[in-house]
């Protein structure tokens, strides 16, 4: 459902910036604001306010028009209110979408919103007739989730669209995200350099423990050359006292002459 949401953005905001581009006069200019800001699906304004062909509103008697596409990107229906006497007066349909944003924005901050803080910021009467816009204006067309507490008289939002980001929200989101990648490449670079030692300190107990194999292998050599030395002596010296007392056996005695 987001991504359908989104994709029907795009669409529109391709749409309304095809035809911006192909109008050269300021009333045809203010005309398609009043229309963009009228249209029950669109809630996205500030790639419109990029549009080379609406800086042709400024300067004219139909800038305002350009100040009220500002409005409907960032503002609320407090922030109309405050500046009304320079805005162009609105329809019905621009006052409801106007209500919508307002949601939107107070949905950014909390995610409990009193009844009393909606019906203020929404300029509503009384309890039935905001939780009807809430249904029916909000809920329905797919930019809110919630659920209406009547007891604790407040609007749990569960989810909320996002809205255009101003230029400050912008810088502060550029400037936190560069603060991430800095730490992100910092940690990463302790992570090889901790990687390098471990893999030197690998190294090294391999070399040590080659060393240690070799120490045991050429001890084990020594020991069973010695053995073996050491047999084989024996062998011998047995083998030579055998040899004597065999040839003592088998020598022939000499006789005795008899003394003269």
């Amino acid at each position: 459902m987001a991504m359908d949401a989104e994709r029907r953005q795009a669409e529109l905001i391709a749409q309304f910036s095809a035809q911006a581009a192909a109008l050269s006069s300021a009333p045809q200019l203010a005309a398609l604001v009043l229309e963009a800001t009228s249209h029950p699906a669109l809630f996205a304004f500030s790639e419109l306010l990029t549009l080379p062909a609406l800086s042709k509103l400024t300067g004219t008697q139909y800038a305002s028009s350009l100040d009220l596409l500002r409005l409907f990107a960032y503002g609320t229906l407090n922030d109309y209110k405050s500046n009304s006497g320079f805005l162009p007066a609105l329809l019905p349909d621009q006052v409801r979408k106007l209500k919508q944003l307002s949601v939107l924005t107070l949905a950014e901050s909390t995610k409990i919103l009193p009844y009393d803080q909606l019906m203020q910021e929404l300029d509503v009467s009384n309890v039935r007739e905001l939780e009807d816009f809430l249904i029916n204006e909000c809920m329905y067309s797919g930019i809110v989730r919630g659920k209406l507490d009547q007891l604790r008289r407040c609007f749990e939002v569960q989810f909320a669209a996002g809205r255009d980001l101003t230029p400050d929200q912008l810088k502060n989101m550029i400037e936190t995200l560069s603060d991430w990648l800095g730490t992100s490449d910092r940690l990463l670079h302790q992570i090889q350099e901790k990687i390098k030692w471990a893999d030197t300190m690998s190294e090294v107990n391999k070399k040590h423990q080659k060393e240690f194999e070799d120490r045991v292998e050429e001890a084990k050599k020594s020991i069973k050359a010695d053995i073996d030395l050491r047999g084989h002596d024996e062998f011998l010296s047995e083998s030579g006292g055998i040899m004597d007392f065999e040839e003592d056996r088998v020598r022939p005695k000499r006789r005795r002459q008899p003394p003269a």
